[in-house]
């Protein structure tokens, strides 16, 4: 279930951050930089924040 939510969370900001981008101000595009760079690291070192805090919720495998 976490990693769900984790894909979800990081595909939603991703496309919001794209849109803003388009709509608002192309620095909005550092977000996606920022989300894809975070999604890198966890796949390097098996560690994501976002599941800590979702544990930390209760939220099971």
């Amino acid at each position: 279930m976490k990693n769900r939510i984790v894909r979800g969370v990081a595909g939603t900001f991703i496309l919001i951050s794209l849109l803003l981008a388009i709509y608002v101000n192309i620095n909005w595009l550092w977000l996606t930089a920022f989300v894809g760079a975070n999604l890198l690291q966890s796949s390097l070192t098996k560690w994501c924040l976002l599941e800590d805090i979702l544990k930390k919720l209760g939220v099971k495998d």
